[in-house]
């Protein structure tokens, strides 16, 4: 697989929402690493019968068995069922749908699939996980970002891509322009649905999915399963097949603790405690705002931390290379808005300081999932005004 020019995203501001009030005793919650039962695959990778360059990409990757929502979800798509996962991050969604995909691709010379996420990192990282599975497979490929430059994108476009990811408000705006041809499109997957509903996508993705070809197959993905969800599902999907492997909603193997402060010049002191602490070696801190961001980023820097920061007026380029420093150990702080809350995959990262309160519950339990992942532990901490 093959793809083009990478650049900048941003969907559209949709307002400044207000926050919900959540009881500071929600966000205390000691860890409670119990010993998760290993998930006992039915199939192997092998069973799927897809095509043997895409398992040769699997055993490359390294993966030894299917995880929980690629065993139940694969079988079903390879049988050309539209299908609802609904399953937590970090679980091998992205390979649930890439792998049955590009088998369908290959298999298919005239097929072509369109994939939305809500958020440019998101987008980048589908395209990176389906560019490893469909390695040597000679599917070209255009991401779809707000941002980046339209006419390298739209030079992308003119290769009849077979593969195109990208976020709902860039998608529309190649519709408007006339580059992206839907009804050409016949397979379709939504990551995160949820959360592009959130960020006010409801719109721009149902007009997407009203222009994709009649005869498709659409699968979609999220971690809830609300009302508006169900009703977008039921508008746009034939006799949905629905699998379920979501776990608890807050993340167990996560310490969870508050921090008060009484002023501003408290809360950056208290925070630098925290900081130089023994336990704290990779950290996401989330702020409110791109300023505030900004400004903590800032603060922190001359402090002597190593900091960098992630917010939507960010290009694609620097907020990429915000993550592969902090991945490369070349910073350890990384201070973002909630853009850095979902499709921010970082292994190793400590802790993850609430500077600011979230919005919702929803958004505290996507911030606190970038740690405690891939089985370790993690802290959060979330800062509170003394009353």
């Amino acid at each position: 697989m093959t793809h083009g020019s990478r650049g900048p995203s941003s969907h559209s501001s949709k307002g400044v929402r207000a926050k919900q009030f959540i009881h500071p005793s929600r966000f205390i919650q000691e860890a409670r690493i119990t010993e998760k039962v290993a998930y006992n695959a039915v199939n192997t990778f092998e069973d799927f019968a897809v095509h043997q360059k895409i398992l040769d990409n699997i055993k490359i990757k390294g993966f030894t068995a299917p995880s929980a929502i690629q065993d139940q979800t694969i079988p079903l798509v390879m049988q050309g069922k539209d299908v609802v996962g609904i399953a937590n991050t970090g679980t091998g969604k992205t390979g649930a749908f890439a792998i049955p995909m590009i088998h369908d691709l290959i298999t298919h010379m005239d097929h072509r699939a369109i994939i939305m996420a809500p958020t440019r990192e998101l987008a980048e990282q589908i395209m990176e996980e389906c560019f490893s599975f469909g390695k040597s497979c000679g599917l070209r490929s255009a991401l779809l970002i707000g941002g980046a430059s339209m006419h390298l994108q739209r030079r992308d476009l003119r290769y009849n891509p077979r593969v195109v990811v990208g976020t709902p408000g860039r998608i529309k705006d190649h519709i408007q322009q006339g580059t992206l041809p839907l009804s050409m499109f016949n397979f379709v997957v939504l990551d995160e649905v949820d959360r592009m509903l959130d960020m006010g996508f409801i719109n721009d993705i149902s007009d997407i999915l009203s222009r994709v070809s009649p005869q498709r197959q659409s699968l979609f993905f999220s971690a809830t399963m609300e009302p508006k969800v169900a009703k977008l599902i039921e508008r746009f999907a034939r006799n949905p097949v629905t699998v379920s492997t979501k776990e608890g909603a807050t993340v167990d193997s996560v310490s969870q603790n508050v921090v008060y402060y009484a002023g501003s010049n408290d809360k950056i002191d208290k925070l630098h405690d925290v900081l130089i602490g023994t336990e704290c070696s990779k950290t996401i801190i989330f702020d409110d705002t791109k300023r505030a961001v900004e400004r903590l980023g800032h603060e922190l820097k001359s402090r002597g931390f190593k900091v960098d920061e992630i917010h939507g007026d960010k290009t694609q380029a620097q907020r990429s290379r915000a993550i592969k420093r902090l991945k490369s150990d070349e910073i350890d702080i990384l201070v973002a808005t909630d853009v850095a809350a979902r499709g921010l995959d970082v292994t190793d990262i400590t802790h993850v300081i609430n500077y600011s309160t979230p919005n919702t519950w929803d958004d505290y339990v996507h911030r606190i999932g970038r740690t405690g992942r891939a089985g370790k532990g993690g802290f959060a901490l979330t800062f509170l005004p003394r009353s």
